[in-house]
């Protein structure tokens, strides 16, 4: 990892730059993807499986036999974390049910909010190395909260064409309605245009390697809604003198992990913890079974010195993390100013691990500085809210007339009429 020691302000752009995922030159690679799915459908998506997963399928569609065998093949300790997760994550999203209220903006003029689910969502799984169930229970559970009618799962099989059991055992607990075997572009393409068996959807989310978020960007042009743009994942722990070396190497590491793109950072007022944190990323990282993806993800990592906890609060917020661990004495009071983060993990007892499963938030996040003008998926990410008005003859009265002056001065005389022609009548 990098040691960065009072930088500068000047330097703070070079020092904070993310590992860069260039979709748009792999845009021309996945454009001829998605327009094969296009047009030939399952067929398509089958030979797709068996040249990028290396999976001969028959069909695409997971059976009813597969989910009931997955309920035997996942250990009973598994099941129930799993079972607990999930029932925090409903928890923390049912919370956040919308209650729109009637707004009399005049007398005679009502106007309100209703929240609709969005009636048809797909969900990406990635599968590879590390299958990730857990994002079954962050997309699925507030899916069904909201009241999605059809939650459509897609996730690439291994070579014999099985799909983790972990992951249906998930998809079963959270609610999924239908779930397809099918990895990468070729999926997102499937939920994005519909085949004979992957129904369209109207929004996908999840997340996936490079190639999965150009064909979301893709899609997401003129086709279908996405969730958010999506990059490597990210920490950053903001530390005093007060942090624990090894818990703060145990989270930098437990990011690093992910994927060699990942990004890992601490931002610290105190030289003697950069130093403990060095040494102590290296003996754990010893101890990962994931060491190679580790160690390169750390390439990207830095350990940044800061003059006092007003310039790490500002880098900070400049940085704008996926995930944010604040392990200072007075975290409290730090975190009310942190401003531009996914998801803010306070004190030294909160893990970023803790949010990627089982603590009820949401683990999916916007990366790459998005965390200035993104917010991670909650129960909103799967709802519309449609405005409505009832204007009655008092309130056409009131406001009538200032319609009718505007749209006069905006020279749309038919907006005027519709306006006069009912003033007329009262």
């Amino acid at each position: 990892m990098k040691l960065i020691n009072n930088p500068d302000r000047s330097q703070w752009a070079e020092i904070l730059k993310r590992p860069v995922m260039n979709t748009e030159n792999l845009f021309d690679t996945v454009r001829g993807i998605i327009d094969r799915v296009k047009s030939d459908g399952d067929r398509a998506v089958l030979e797709m499986e068996a040249k990028f997963d290396k999976a001969e399928l028959t069909s695409l569609a997971v059976t009813e036999a597969e989910l009931k065998d997955a309920e035997t093949l996942v250990d009973e300790k598994l099941k129930a974390a799993i079972r607990l997760a999930k029932q925090n994550i409903e928890t923390f999203h049912a919370a956040q049910r919308f209650e729109g209220k009637k707004v009399e903006t005049m007398p005679g003029v009502t106007c309100w909010q209703k929240a609709v689910a969005i009636e048809k969502v797909g969900l990406y799984i990635p599968g590879g190395t590390a299958p990730l169930f857990s994002t079954v229970l962050m997309l699925a559970v507030p899916a069904k909260i909201a009241g999605c009618k059809e939650i459509v799962l897609c996730t690439p099989p291994d070579k014999e064409g099985r799909v983790h059991p972990a992951i249906l055992f998930a998809a079963q607990v959270a609610g999924v309605n239908r779930i397809f075997k099918a990895g990468g572009v070729q999926a997102i393409a499937s939920m994005a245009y519909g085949t004979e068996s992957v129904p369209k959807v109207y929004k996908i989310f999840g997340p996936g390697n490079q190639y999965v978020t150009a064909a979301k960007q893709l899609v997401s042009l003129r086709d279908v809604a996405i969730d958010m743009p999506a990059g490597p994942s990210e920490v950053e722990v903001l530390a005093d003198e007060t942090a624990n070396p090894v818990f703060v190497a145990a989270d930098l590491l437990s990011q690093a992990e992910h994927g060699v793109d990942s990004q890992a950072m601490l931002i610290t007022t105190s030289e003697a913890l950069q130093q403990a944190v060095k040494e102590e990323v290296g003996r754990q990282l010893e101890l990962l079974p994931r060491k190679e993806i580790a160690e390169k993800s750390l390439a990207n990592s830095k350990l940044i010195v800061v003059k006092d906890m007003e310039e790490a609060i500002e880098l900070t917020n400049e940085y704008a993390p996926e995930h944010l661990i604040v392990e200072t004495a007075d975290y409290m009071q730090v975190a009310e100013r942190v401003v531009n983060a996914g998801s803010v993990f306070l004190g030294s007892l909160s893990p970023e691990s803790a949010g990627d499963y089982a603590s009820g938030t949401n683990h999916t996040l916007p990366t790459n500085g998005y965390a200035k003008a993104y917010s991670g998926v909650s129960l909103d990410s799967f709802i519309r809210k449609i405005t409505f008005q009832e204007i009655r003859q008092e309130g056409m009265k009131n406001i009538g007339p200032a319609i009718e002056e505007m749209a006069a001065n905006e020279h749309l005389d038919a907006h005027k009429n519709a306006v006069t022609v009912r003033l007329k009548t009262i």
